[in-house]
């Protein structure tokens, strides 16, 4: 292979390379509110999830439990003005310690999934 011939080919290579379209990430959790591992002085009325890309819906749900592992929450929904928004009513809380729970599929139809807890009382 002649050198004009390995330089054409690493060009094109390259060019390939850096016009290839971008890879789009999955929804992760960006910032929440309550925020991860704080502590509210009371009972949050809905919980705010904000996520790294838009949502689908039908296919996103958020979980809250309490410390026996009971569910405190309404069915989570996307918020009409930002679609990267899931928030999730909530019942009174007593204070303690609650886990939330959260599974996302994005628009680019990745699914990702986590939790985090946070807790309610003056401690």
């Amino acid at each position: 292979m002649t050198i004009t011939r390995v330089l054409a080919t690493t060009f094109a290579v390259a060019a390939l390379l850096l016009h290839a379209a971008p890879a789009r990430a999955h929804a992760f959790l960006d910032h929440s509110d309550p925020a991860v591992g704080s502590t509210v002085q009371t009972s949050p009325e809905t919980i705010h999830l904000w996520f790294t890309q838009e949502l689908e819906p039908a296919f996103s749900s958020v979980t809250v439990t309490d410390h026996s592992g009971a569910t405190v929450n309404d069915p989570a929904q996307i918020d009409s003005s930002n679609k990267s928004e899931l928030d999730v009513k909530l019942k009174a809380l007593p204070p303690g310690t609650y886990k939330v729970q959260w599974h996302v599929l994005s628009v680019d139809t990745h699914t990702t999934e986590g939790d985090y807890s946070f807790h309610v009382g003056g401690k």
